[in-house]
């Protein structure tokens, strides 16, 4: 049961105790500091497809019968077994049909030849590749699920969101047990392409509906030489096989050098690519993905409230978002718990670095507070705090993040449910 009374937010100005300094210098911005404010969230937001017809083109249209004409006269009428993906027929004429041929023809911009060169290499692929029945297989990778690749949620666009970490294979023992053969990297590839292939099932393939997924990608201790080969063969066959699946490319811990590299080929994308990426360095991270996902709907590790164990409550509860600026103490006051409640909490701030505590104050005269979490130093790499208590007497549950020795701006949410007393209830 939620408790019905108002929460506030009280923000306490900083107080600088230090000795007065000179004016500081203006700061001076380096090298490597330009190029990765350059390639941070500065490419404009990518616009997808509708995929409604009567928003194409007349070009465009033309392009899209003609796809269809062409590839009927590649299958003939009695082929629709052969000619279908994620179980839409393509000779139908079908909305969903039409979301996938449209999504092969933006991939080679309406060029129909090179569309059906590529869909018809699609579907052999899929055939040979055994694609339309991998999600059914056992690969045997359980110590990677939920670790390596995964499907997790969705953003505030109701976008399935995959995430992607490698971290794990700087161990060169998980290194050679994943990928210490040409046969174990295939047997990897396909566990990869199963991942993929969930998230896929997601979408609606319908016009104006979800028809693409968001990846994001975890760069924090991956080992770029080790992984070049299997890297390269997952970029191929995506690229090749799965056009306009991705609305969005989120990077996050991202090394300096990786965003340099970024600003130096950047001008060699397209637009429309650009527009895709969103590149985020490391204690940027709860701040980038909120953009895109509410925190219960973000993992627990990237600075989110949502953890493996919540699948068995139900749907997520909805979070409240805040913000903590630079040089200040935020206290979120929880009012109206009545005697023998429970209150469960959770709470996060993106980068942590600052101070916590949560204290119960009663609503009597002469009681004391409670001090139920002391005040203590939150370290950056803590994931949120989740907690518990059951109060003797009325009162209300005060939780203070204080950012008073910092400027960062922080981004962070917090949920709570309150439960009566069995007796009281």
């Amino acid at each position: 049961m939620e408790a019905s009374s108002p929460i506030s937010l009280q923000q306490t100005p900083h107080q600088d105790y230090s000795v007065p300094e000179a004016s500081p210098k203006p700061y001076k911005k380096s090298f490597v500091t330009s190029l990765m404010e350059a390639a941070t969230l500065r490419t404009p937001s990518f616009k997808e497809d509708t995929y409604f017809i009567s928003h194409l083109k007349n070009s465009e249209k033309k392009s899209l019968q003609e796809l269809r004409d062409k590839l009927s006269g590649s299958y003939g009428p009695n082929a629709a077994s052969e000619c279908s993906m994620w179980g839409i027929p393509l000779l139908s004429i079908s909305e969903k049909a039409d979301v996938i041929l449209l999504k092969f023809l933006r991939a080679r911009d309406f060029r129909v030849q090179d569309a059906l060169q590529m869909l018809e290499k699609c579907l052999s692929w899929r055939k040979e590749f055994g694609a339309d029945n991998i999600v059914e297989e056992d690969l045997g990778f359980k110590e990677l699920e939920g670790v390596v690749a995964y499907m997790h949620d969705y953003d505030r666009e109701g976008h399935p969101v995959c995430y992607n970490a490698y971290g794990v294979f700087k161990d060169k023992e998980m290194y050679e047990r994943v990928f210490g053969d040409e046969e174990k990297l295939k047997k990897f590839l396909r566990w990869r392409v199963q991942v993929l292939e969930r998230g896929i099932n997601l979408l609606h393939f319908k016009p104006g509906g979800v028809n693409s997924i968001i990846q994001v990608t975890d760069l924090k201790d991956m080992p770029k030489r080790e992984l070049r080969v299997a890297s390269n063969q997952i970029l191929s066959l995506f690229q090749d096989n799965y056009p306009e699946m991705v609305a969005r490319k989120i990077f996050i811990n991202v090394p300096w050098y990786f965003s340099m590299l970024y600003s130096m080929f950047s001008p060699f994308l397209t637009q429309r690519t650009k527009s895709k990426f969103v590149i985020s360095k490391e204690g940027n991270v709860a701040e980038t993905l909120y953009k895109f996902i509410r925190p219960e709907a973000v993992p627990a590790q990237y600075g989110g409230l949502s953890r493996p164990s919540d699948s068995q409550n139900g749907p997520p509860k909805p979070a409240s978002e805040f913000t903590v600026k630079g040089g200040e103490k935020v206290n979120i006051q929880i009012e109206g718990i009545e005697a023998g409640a429970t209150i469960t909490w959770d709470i996060v701030v993106g980068g942590w670095d600052l101070e916590y505590s949560a204290e119960f104050v009663p609503n009597a005269v002469g009681s004391y507070t409670i001090a139920v979490e002391k005040a203590r130093k939150i370290a950056p790499s803590e994931e949120a705090i989740h907690n518990s208590f059951t109060s003797r007497e009325a009162g209300k549950m005060v939780l203070s993040v204080d950012n008073t020795f910092s400027r960062k701006k922080r981004v962070a949410a917090y949920r709570y449910f309150v439960r009566k007393s069995a007796a009281i209830a």
